[in-house]
């Protein structure tokens, strides 16, 4: 199978069985989006969502959450993973939106990395999600399924694995199919043991060529 025909092997079957694929961070505007890609770094969207719904009551806008002070926002984000970093990150980010963006949210990768706790990858992932720009947000999930199934070659950073995957996928599904590799890794092809049994991606799979199962395992 070429690099060509294993794409679309992918394309193909996730448009089949996952054509509404979408986050699963629980938000209700870009605001509360960047809030919760914030803290779910290194976190699950499990606990993430378990904890917004607190800071969006008491902070519900950038203008309120910049006011806040970091005793006050800290117990709201005490079980997430890094709270004290997050909890100066989700100050300063909101104190940067009402001093340089008039309090909205900009769509750029560029202004959006200028803001404290976001990185290229949650830039990626607010263009993608809000605006459904064509930039793939790379994190653990999507960097190992991608190798595994052999989407990428030879990508030893997440960077390099979101140039092979944006000149590969077509342009106007990239922001689906990062949702797509996110869920597939969360759910099938997990970190230690992949599930191999259940996938249906297998005849398009660099790692189950090298590691196929007995036939009774199979589903």
């Amino acid at each position: 199978m070429t690099r060509k025909e294993r794409y679309q092997f992918v394309i193909d079957y996730f448009k089949e069985h996952a054509p509404n694929a979408e986050t699963e961070l629980l938000y209700d505007n870009p605001y509360q989006l960047l809030v919760a890609v914030i803290l779910s770094a290194q976190c699950t969207d499990k606990r993430v969502n378990l904890t917004t719904p607190a800071i969006f009551h008491r902070y519900p806008t950038p203008e309120k959450l910049a006011k806040a002070d970091f005793d006050s926002l800290f117990p709201l984000i005490r079980s997430i993973s890094y709270p004290n970093n997050k909890t100066k990150h989700l100050i300063g980010m909101a104190r940067m939106l009402m001093e340089d963006f008039h309090g909205k949210i900009p769509m750029t990768v560029p202004e959006l990395i200028k803001l404290p706790g976001v990185g290229r990858k949650t830039a990626n992932v607010i263009t993608s999600v809000v605006d459904q720009q064509p930039n793939m947000a790379v994190d653990t999930h999507v960097f190992r399924v991608a190798g595994r199934i052999g989407l990428t070659l030879k990508a030893t950073t997440p960077l390099a694995a979101e140039k092979q995957l944006i000149k590969f996928f077509p342009n106007e599904l990239i922001h689906k199919a990062h949702h797509w590799l996110i869920l597939h890794g969360r759910y099938v092809c997990v970190a230690r043991k992949p599930k191999c049994g259940i996938c249906g991606l297998r005849p398009a799979c660099k790692y189950y060529q090298a590691h196929p199962l007995p036939e009774e395992e199979l589903s």
